[in-house]
């Protein structure tokens, strides 16, 4: 067995919003969140390609519908109801349900997670509301209940780790929505585990290659040869080992630099493109996009990144291409742009597109504009002060104040994105 001895131990709460998209558009319509049988749906009108973001646990229940299902998939039945996504109240609610936390923990003790979870170090407070971290978990429960009425779901552990595999694994399933693991029960309650991907961070991906080493259970990869494991996945399989003996090492408060490795863009098509100034329209829009972010980062690029992904309608075996090109370091637009086009007529053999990716990468601090010998000054100039005024222009009335010609021309994406958050509608009220 382990010798914890000497590993971190304290309390932690991660706490996680049950159905959270469903359970608010639930509560704005006067519905309880666990009755209601509601999804939320990205784009309604488009039948091939409307997503289930959120399901009610009553729709998962009578209909089983999963968050990756589409629109052509839900059952035609006069219950359910489908509404858009509203982004921005969703951001306002989980900022919401971050401040009642704060009644419980310190600020620099609580790290959102995601939108809908978040850790709580409740080491140093958990004995102010109750004689054991479960009571303290409740009271939790009961204030988010009573001033938001969104139910929570806790996982508690030693450590961050143990607190997610308690919320995964157990909480959600528990009828109090609180699930706990510690270093004495965490190999009685999780190394008889088969299901390798229903444990947080293993994939279908690597839950196969250790298929393929002869582990199938969570015991067998405590039990496994953690070299060996290193050897086959590298710095991942220490982490595989240590997650099946419930170790984590990390400390929340440390704060990370923040480095400018790259900067990306990318859109899932509204249908399939397939004529080429339509697709180039687009390419021009996102190109915008991150260039725009690069100049206010007062960075410049020397690598472009240009991926495409096919429909499934085309007739190939690949799921598109990838390819990049070392440029000179540059924010200008025009640059970026003429060559994202390059690359694209260069690959592109008139398969039907899906999503467009655009990434900037070899990033460095802009000291200055480099003048080419073969352009007159005037007219490079006169770029860099166009670009200025358009992120002016945008910074000050908005992103929709101003925008390119082509973007009003047919294929443009310009327009129905603007307000989108995380690439979905911001909306503040029932569409």
């Amino acid at each position: 067995m382990m010798n914890y001895t000497d590993e971190p131990h304290g309390i932690f709460f991660l706490i996680d919003n049950k159905s959270f998209y469903a359970s608010v558009e639930s509560i704005e319509r006067g519905l309880n969140p666990l009755q209601s049988i509601l999804v939320v749906m990205s784009e309604q009108a488009n039948t091939n390609g409307g997503l289930v973001l959120a399901t009610s646990p009553q729709a998962k229940k009578l209909f089983g519908i999963r968050n990756v299902d589409r629109w052509r998939d839900l059952p035609h039945d006069q219950r359910l109801l489908i509404v858009p996504p509203r982004m921005n109240l969703y951001i306002r609610k989980s900022l919401a349900i971050n401040q009642i936390f704060t009644h419980f923990a310190a600020e620099n003790d609580i790290y959102p997670y995601s939108i809908d979870e978040s850790i709580l170090d409740m080491t140093h407070s958990w004995q102010l509301f109750g004689q054991t971290p479960q009571q303290a978990a409740r009271c939790i429960q009961l204030a988010v209940r009573q001033q938001l009425g969104l139910y929570t779901t806790v996982g508690i552990g030693e450590n961050p780790l143990q607190a997610k595999l308690a919320l995964d694994l157990f909480a959600k399933h528990s009828p109090e929505l609180i699930g706990t693991l510690t270093y004495q029960t965490f190999t009685k309650h999780v190394w008889p585990i088969t299901d390798l991907t229903s444990v947080w961070s293993i994939g279908k991906q690597t839950a196969a290659r250790l298929n393929h080493l002869g582990i199938h259970q969570i015991k067998s990869l405590a039990l496994a040869d953690p070299f060996e494991l290193q050897k086959e996945f590298g710095i991942i399989g220490t982490q595989l080992f240590a997650l099946a003996w419930g170790i984590d090492r990390s400390q929340l408060q440390e704060s990370l630099p923040i480095k400018h490795h790259s900067l990306e863009n990318s859109q899932v098509l509204p249908r399939d493109y397939t004529d080429q100034a339509e697709i180039e329209i687009v390419i021009r829009e996102i190109g915008q996009q991150v260039a725009s972010r690069l100049r206010h980062r007062h960075l410049v690029t020397s690598c472009l990144h240009l991926g495409i992904g096919f429909s499934l309608t085309a007739k190939t075996d690949h799921p598109g291409f990838a390819h990049e090109l070392k440029v000179s370091a540059t924010d200008d637009t025009f640059e970026i742009n003429r060559q994202l086009l390059f690359i694209f007529r260069r690959y592109w053999q008139y398969e039907p597109l899906r999503q467009i990716r655009i990434g900037l990468s070899q990033l460095s601090p802009k000291t200055g504009d480099q003048l080419s010998l073969f352009t007159p000054p005037e007219k490079q100039i006169k770029k860099v002060m166009f670009n200025q005024v358009i992120d002016q222009i945008r910074d000050r009335f908005g992103t929709s104040a101003i925008m390119y010609a082509n973007s009003l021309g047919h294929g443009g994406t310009f327009r129905q994105r603007i307000g989108l958050v995380g690439g979905h509608n911001g909306g503040n009220s029932f569409e």
